[in-house]
């Protein structure tokens, strides 16, 4: 095991780096429904591309999301009350890796047979998705936000023992 110096905010690093990548794999995400229901509707082709490039990319990312995302988990010494809302967090983030990729696949196999037409029941799966990743950022603000993890008086707190 490592032995890293960790900052006022208990990372080995300045700052945390899953709500970076996080909030890209989020966006992309987002404006890849919005462009599908767009492109669905208006039978523009064009949206439907773009969909399609941006959940390929959200795909690609979710994964660097999903590793720094354990990563400052295992970092971040959740006290008990935080506990199961990072379980619940991580345990969807993970579902949520894999949902990406199985409609990615979807997407791109619709995309080989015709590239100007959706399934409607791909959009109503994509309409889930998006809802999922909506729970999702509200796990992960509660986690900063209410309890607080890799802020620094709950790092220092948790460091002096006042928090368990």
């Amino acid at each position: 095991m490592l032995n890293l110096p960790l900052n006022h905010a208990g990372l080995p690093y300045p700052d945390p780096i899953h709500p970076i990548i996080v909030h890209f794999v989020i966006a992309m995400v987002f404006f890849s429904f919005f462009c599908d229901v767009f492109g669905y509707f208006t039978h523009n082709r064009r949206l439907l591309e773009v969909s399609f490039w941006n959940l390929l990319i959200a795909t690609i990312s979710v994964f660097l999301a999903v590793i720094f995302g354990q990563f400052e988990a295992g970092l971040s010494q959740p006290y008990d009350a935080a506990q199961p809302t990072l379980s619940l967090h991580t345990i969807t983030g993970w579902l949520l890796a894999v949902l990406i990729v199985v409609m990615t696949a979807w997407r791109f196999a619709m995309r080989r047979q015709n590239s100007s037409k959706l399934s409607p029941f791909y959009l109503s799966a994509v309409t889930l998705l998006s809802c999922l990743v909506f729970f999702q950022m509200m796990l992960g603000s509660q986690l900063v936000w209410v309890y607080g993890l890799h802020v620094e008086p709950v790092v220092e707190a948790t460091r002096q023992g006042i928090l368990k």
